[in-house]
């Protein structure tokens, strides 16, 4: 899949407020059940609180990644939120996280959900695109230079 059928326009959040990392996971979860109604945020909560307590999905340099395999979805979701402030999200680096990249797969997870992960993964490791995602004002803004800065990547990285 391409990261515009992962993540919808309405899945990106600029400029929000968490207090803490838990915090954040509820508002990951409430943007990841936006199109499935069949899904209660409550579960997904629960989830990515569940992949937490596995380890830590921090990156480095101040992005992290958490993300769980969900029960009741055929496809991959993915959302993003830029934070207004930086939090901790306990990183193998220490540093404080403002791009989270949260994403949920299903339960079964097959080939294309694994390739669905490694393109998020690779997207969020360029670290020129991390720059231009924290230089954005708007939601639209911030989906625009993903979606754009994905491209790119893929680009030099995908052949």
């Amino acid at each position: 899949m391409s990261l515009q059928e992962i993540i919808k326009p309405d899945g990106v959040l600029c400029n929000a407020t968490a207090r803490s990392k838990k915090h954040c996971l509820e508002i990951l979860s409430e943007l990841l059940i936006r199109n499935i109604p069949d899904v209660a945020s409550d579960d997904i909560f629960e989830c990515l609180i569940s992949r937490e307590r596995l380890g830590c999905t921090g990156l480095e340099r101040g992005a992290a990644f958490p993300h769980c395999r969900v029960k009741g979805i055929d496809e991959s979701v993915a959302v993003l939120i830029k934070l207004s402030e930086p939090i901790d999200f306990d990183s193998a680096d220490g540093e404080p996280v403002d791009i989270v990249l949260g994403m949920m797969v299903p339960e079964e997870v097959e080939d294309h959900h694994r390739a669905d992960v490694e393109l998020v993964t690779r997207v969020l490791a360029d670290e020129g695109l991390r720059a231009r995602l924290r230089e954005t004002t708007s939601s639209k803004d911030l989906y625009d230079a993903l979606i754009n800065g994905a491209d790119m990547t893929c680009q030099a990285n995908c052949a």
